[in-house]
């Protein structure tokens, strides 16, 4: 048993819970588990754990049954070894399986319509085709019965094993695939494209640089974290983290020991959902937009990281259990990354009064990381936190920008030209961030905050006046809202029930990042299914059904979830709130972002404001 109640299922448990559906429910002959996780606890569990008495362990399930195209949601109490609950979700489809995008590149192959297809486009040999999936979401495939489990899939053609693919892309065309029925159910087919001429490998393109010299980071007595499971302490912080298989890398059960009280921070935190939309408005790339979390299962995309590159210094790492659509669990060494990195000054002040007299302190930071492969991109996610009581998440996008086949000469219309006959569309990250805050608490209230100069006027009669002013978001009606960069915006998510020293709520402000929103027309398909990324934050009562703003099954759905839920306009005053932050980017590619992109990068802050009486980082050495 384990002892923390947001710890991932171990490879037994995964066993145990698909023994128990197996058994109980017989009529499925080959079900696919698309999802398997802890199902989560109760929050008073979390707050109250002991470790030496750990809570009740369940599963949750998602089961899907081939043979009559069905989806269901279990429940299974690991102790009985019993399901305990078995719901059908009807009209839904979940989650694209590993399963179904590794056996696109024979369904292909063995279509005779589809190499018939192929080779109108130049390609004769199949050897090392490279198929790559897309969700189809609900933009309709004529001839195609939407009820159908479809995803659209695009080819790209490769000279060696290790070949990058994405240099050679098949224009103008794209193959519909029936995941149920394993085949080519619709080609849309156009003018064929010549294929780009040049190679797009990003190793053994020369010789390497030889003016840089080694730079180690040691820690002769180790580093100043301790891991525990999953829970690491460093500092004051105490977190949990683990990989959730929707939401990727999550931490939990934070909080920070300040004059030897513990006091909760944030409860827990994960990409709820995010949105790669593509603004090419050819045939074969408009449909391109993809759900990350929801529709791939970012968690599963996790890679295992390796000491010197991925990580640098004095490194611990957790693994990552996950199960394959059988129900067989597997472990991915070192998918999480926690390690040290001297971040420069944290404070300084130089007193001119006396010759040769400063006093300043290094800042330094806890890292807690993990990066996700999904097909041509990378997604880095990264929690820091200071010695200061400050948390910071960043987002690392790098990878291979996807890319397009036009005709020599032709204008690379919504995108940019990174080598003769290929270009990279213009194109969108957008993350949203589930922000479930316990500050000192779980009765929280949001103040947005914007500082403004003031007119001249009666007590401002020198026009110098800066406010800042705080508003409450009370309702869920008013929860939607935007960043302010003229206005410095902020959001301070307080405890009116616990005062500071200075009798004012004790609080943590998110500091947003400029950052786009969806930039697709607002009466689009795809702004619809995506609404949370219209809005950079809404405020939601808590609901511990509401784990993903564009619902728990954004495949091949025409939209639900955070835009639904805000309609009840539940009140958010002194309550248990949550935070859905939006942020990203608007990437126009760059040819320097060829072969290989650069890191690029975005995120937000969570800065103590009233929480702490004064600087909590007089005592660093």
């Amino acid at each position: 048993m384990t002892a923390h109640p947001y710890d991932p299922l171990t490879a037994r448990e995964t066993e145990r819970a698909v023994a128990a559906v197996r058994l109980a429910r017989p009529e499925l002959t080959s079900p696919r588990f698309p999802l398997i996780r802890t199902a989560p606890p109760p929050k008073a569990a979390v707050r109250d754990y002991d470790p030496a008495n750990p809570p009740a362990r369940r599963a949750f399930l998602v089961v899907y049954d081939r043979a009559t195209a069905a989806t269901f949601e279990a429940v299974v109490d690991l102790r009985a070894g019993q399901v305990t609950s078995w719901r059908h979700v009807p009209g839904v489809q979940p989650a694209i399986m590993i399963e179904e995008i590794m056996a696109l590149d024979d369904i292909v192959r063995n279509d005779p319509d589809a190499v018939a297809a192929l080779r109108r486009h130049g390609v004769a040999d199949l050897e090392l085709l490279q198929i790559d999936p897309w969700s189809t979401g609900t933009l309709p495939v004529e001839g195609i019965d939407a009820r159908r489990r479809i995803i659209r899939a695009s080819a790209y053609v490769r000279r060696f094993k290790q070949d990058n693919g994405y240099a050679r892309p098949v224009g103008n065309l794209v193959f519909v695939i029936d995941c149920d029925e394993r085949k080519v159910a619709a080609i849309i087919d156009g003018d064929p494209v010549p294929l780009p001429p040049e190679d797009g490998n990003y190793v053994g393109v020369g010789a390497l640089r030889t003016d840089l010299r080694p730079l180690e980071i040691t820690q002769p007595e180790g580093p100043s974290f301790t891991v525990a499971g999953n829970v690491i302490e460093w500092q004051r912080w105490r977190l949990h983290a683990h990989v959730g298989v929707v939401e990727g890398l999550v931490v939990s059960d934070v909080s920070y020991l300040d004059g030897g009280r513990r006091r909760p921070v944030l409860h827990q935190a994960g990409i709820g959902e995010m949105v790669v939309p593509y603004g090419d408005t050819s045939e074969d790339f408009y449909f391109r937009n993809v759900f990350d979390a929801g529709e791939y299962n970012l968690g599963k995309t996790v890679a295992p990281l390796t000491l010197g590159c991925d990580c640098l210094g004095e490194i611990r790492y957790l693994d990552a259990v996950l199960a394959d659509e059988e129900g067989t669990p597997h472990t991915i060494p070192h998918a999480i990354c926690i390690h040290e990195e001297d971040y420069g000054i944290l404070w300084k002040h130089w007193d001119f009064r006396y010759v040769e007299h400063a006093e300043v302190r290094r800042s330094r930071r806890l890292v807690v990381s993990s990066v996700h492969t999904i097909g041509n991109y990378e997604y880095g996610f990264f929690w820091y936190f200071y010695l200061d009581g400050t948390m910071q998440f960043e987002a690392k996008l790098t990878g291979i920008v996807q890319t397009r086949a036009i005709a020599p000469g032709a204008d690379p219309g919504h995108g940019t030209l990174v080598a003769p006959g290929l270009t990279a569309p213009n194109h969108q990250h957008l993350f949203c961030m589930r922000l479930d805050m316990e500050v000192d608490g779980p009765r929280n209230s949001v103040i947005e905050q914007d500082v403004t100069g003031q007119p001249i006027g009666p007590g401002n009669e020198h026009g110098n006046a800066i406010a800042a002013r705080g508003t409450l978001i009370a309702n869920e009606r008013d929860g939607r809202r935007m960043c302010d960069p003229l206005a410095a915006r902020t959001w301070k998510i307080v405890n009116p029930d616990v005062r500071n020293r200075l009798g004012e709520p004790v609080g943590y402000k998110l500091i947003p990042h400029p950052s786009p929103l969806l930039l697709a027309a607002p009466d689009s398909d795809l702004a619809r299914r995506a609404e949370f990324a219209r809005a950079h934050l809404w405020v939601t009562r808590y609901d511990p059904a509401e784990l993903h703003p564009a619902g728990d099954y954004p495949n091949q759905h025409p939209g639900d979830g955070i835009g639904r839920w805000v309609q009840a306009e539940r009140d958010l005053a002194n309550t248990d709130v949550v935070l859905w932050h939006t942020f990203g980017t608007s990437h126009v590619p760059r040819p320097e972002d060829w072969p290989v992109m650069p890191c690029d990068y975005t995120g937000f802050w969570l800065k103590p404001s009233g929480f702490f009486d004064r600087n909590p980082a007089l005592d660093v050495p």
